[in-house]
């Protein structure tokens, strides 16, 4: 496990790049296929899972064909993972590649082939979940960038964006304890966990806001009321993407 560990630590540079200001860490905008990509994002306590859930059920009372994927939920690499935190032997590159790998196994198994399908596909979480924490981390933005780069771009990645302080009152005030890799305690941040999850935090805003342009990401306001957000959020992907591609199909049969 060490010398892995010591291999994949060389190959990946720890100089992070600023891809707000590099053209050429754009992903490719070709897509050859049916389907529509949806993704949220946004640091822990912003918001966006409870409006994905929102969208999911909406879309779903209408019929509307979708997928729903998230961050990390791979059979593939999740008891790797769970070893290697239990042991605590997960250097930032290896977790990015742990992540990468689990990413890849979804992709290649779930989005890409219901995206051809002409699904709607929605994702808690993308590749941008990796540009921000690995970039945190200090691994390098352009190792990074194309690492990633077989994935396809989304339709729409909604980035919702609290106040610092705000979002992270919210997971401290739902969680009985922090996590050791949660709370960046890796990273030599802080002895409090508390007080490294915000340092983490914070340093993962600082990349989500840097992506903002590059990657075109639709900004909402976190600390707006859940029904509001609901309601901008419907409203944009009615605007954006042809739902009735995804709409039920109705039925040719002649009544008896």
């Amino acid at each position: 496990m060490t010398s892995r560990v010591q291999l994949a630590d060389e190959q990946s540079p720890a100089k992070p790049a600023k891809n707000s200001e590099d053209t050429s860490l754009r992903l490719d905008p070709s897509r050859k296929y049916p389907g529509a990509l949806i993704v949220v994002e946004g640091i822990d306590g912003s918001g966006k899972s409870t409006q994905l859930y929102l969208l999911k059920r909406w879309l779903e009372i209408g019929g509307y064909r979708l997928h729903f994927t998230e961050w990390n939920s791979s059979p593939l690499v999740k008891s790797a993972t769970r070893r290697g935190k239990q042991r605590r032997l997960l250097t930032p590159t290896t977790f990015s590649l742990l992540h990468a790998a689990d990413f890849a196994d979804r992709c290649e198994r779930q989005i890409l082939p219901l995206l051809h399908s002409g699904y709607l596909v929605l994702a808690d979480r993308y590749i941008y979940t990796a540009f921000a924490r690995d970039v945190a981390r200090n691994c390098s933005s352009r190792w990074l960038r194309n690492l990633y780069h077989f994935a396809p771009v989304p339709d729409i990645t909604f980035y919702f964006r609290a106040p610092l302080d705000v979002a992270v009152n919210r997971i401290m005030s739902g969680r009985p304890k922090l996590k050791y890799y949660e709370a960046g305690m890796d990273l030599n941040l802080s002895l409090d966990r508390a007080e490294s999850f915000r340092i983490f935090q914070g340093r993962i805003l600082a990349q989500y806001d840097e992506m903002i342009e590059l990657d075109k990401f639709v900004v909402m306001d976190g600390t707006l009321p859940v029904n509001s957000l609901q309601k901008q959020m419907r409203q944009m992907v009615k605007e954006r993407i042809d739902l009735a591609r995804f709409a039920p199909k109705k039925s040719t049969r002649r009544a008896l």
